[in-house]
């Protein structure tokens, strides 16, 4: 008696010999190999299961938070150290080639180092003593001065010119301003924002220590810290990175101090013009037009607007005056004397120069414009020697 087995119904061997695909790698002589993991997959598989499980994936993500939190509060809590650090490199780097040029004329390094911080000592001390002081005065002057100004404003022979209607409106607001001058809380503010200003010259006097010792040391060991992060590369990079970091460094520095310069001889102009035309707070005025200029390109045109205003709180001849003969000295700038100070500076658009300003001023204050510039310079130098040419090969 024979039994008929069905071949669609399946055997208790079927089931307990799975196909060779299944089970694992098959050879050609009809043997399987159990499949088998490696223990670093298995631990990979593990971790991405575990990773599945939303309190898993919570845990690590708020651990994530967490950390990003602590980082920044560590970042925000030595702000004021890193703006020294960066503001110390920077002075080194515009420091730089004054000291190579005394290199160049058989100076030793250290000696140029000395010379030129002696220099720098001696400017800083002569400002203290002559400028400072004729600033503060003239600072308390214009503060006190302008109440009386706004009510003899009527009386002035610019205001007499205006036809009736505006007269009215420019009275009225004439008004408004000297009765805001006049709350306590106005006062209040004036005082507490003088307070201020004692406790910020405070402040940057000890800043100022910390920053002078930070620059002696960069300029110092300037050439190790540039052969250090020559180490860091591949060797076959090393010569292209030293190449790029000279140039960089270079830029940095010569931006630096013409950025320096030019707003020095600005503030000198200025200086010389409310002297001889016999405008107030001549010296006020300079450090005013000091400061402003910094910005690149934009900063004799927005002190043009502010220098001839606050001159025609005197007269409006004097302010005529102030205004053309500033205008001429900013042709002269343009065209003279900017292209001999920043003759080593990368070329920059229009655009960036305002945007790199902006930005700067918005995270540093002056300082941050006063850098904005050199680091754009060297982001655009990096841009056109490094990633320009790289895209090019790719054809």
């Amino acid at each position: 008696m024979s039994t008929s087995v069905d071949p669609a119904e399946p055997t208790g061997l079927a089931e307990s010999a799975p196909p060779a695909e299944a089970a694992g790698l098959a050879d050609p002589g009809g043997f399987t190999e159990p499949a088998r993991e490696l223990p670093g997959e298995e631990r990979r598989l593990r971790v991405l299961a575990a990773i599945d499980h939303p309190l898993v994936l919570a845990f690590v993500a708020t651990l994530g938070v967490l950390g990003g939190v602590v980082l920044g509060s560590a970042i925000a809590g030595i702000t004021t150290i890193l703006v020294y650090i960066v503001l110390a490199l920077f002075i080194a780097l515009g420091l730089d080639p004054i000291v190579r040029r005394l290199e160049g004329r058989g100076v030793k390094r250290g000696a140029g180092i000395g010379i030129v911080f002696i220099g720098f000592a001696l400017l800083v001390a002569a400002f203290a003593i002559f400028v400072l002081p004729p600033i503060v005065g003239q600072i308390v002057e214009f503060i006190q001065g302008i109440p009386p100004a706004l009510a003899s404003a009527k009386e002035s022979v610019w205001f007499l010119a205006l036809t009736p209607d505006m007269q009215v409106i420019v009275g009225q607001a004439l008004d408004t301003l000297s009765e805001a001058l006049a709350q306590p809380e106005t006062i209040a503010v004036i005082g507490g924002g003088a307070l201020m200003v004692g406790v910020g010259v405070v402040s940057g006097i000890s800043a100022g220590f910390i920053i002078v010792a930070l620059t002696l040391y960069f300029l110092a060991s300037l050439t190790a810290m540039k052969q250090a992060l020559y180490s860091l590369a591949p060797a076959h990079s090393r010569v292209k990175l030293s190449e790029m970091t000279e140039r960089v460094t270079a830029s940095i520095g010569s931006s630096l101090l013409g950025s320096v310069t030019l707003s020095l001889i600005n503030a000198i102009v200025v200086f010389l013009l409310h002297i001889f035309i016999g405008l107030p707070f001549a010296a006020l005025m300079a450090l005013i037009a000091f400061v402003i200029t910094l910005i690149p390109l934009f900063g004799s045109v927005i002190f043009l607007v502010i220098g001839t205003l606050v001159a025609l709180l005197s007269t409006p001849s004097q302010a005529l005056i102030f205004g053309i003969c500033y205008l001429i000295y900013i042709q002269l700038e343009s065209y003279v004397v900017s292209p001999r100070v920043m003759n080593r500076a990368i070329a920059i658009p229009a655009a960036l120069v305002l945007i790199a300003a902006l930005v700067g001023g918005t995270l540093m204050g002056v300082i941050g414009v006063l850098v904005a510039l050199p680091v754009t310079a060297s982001i655009l130098l990096i841009i056109r020697e490094v990633v320009v040419p790289k895209q090019d090969r790719k054809v």
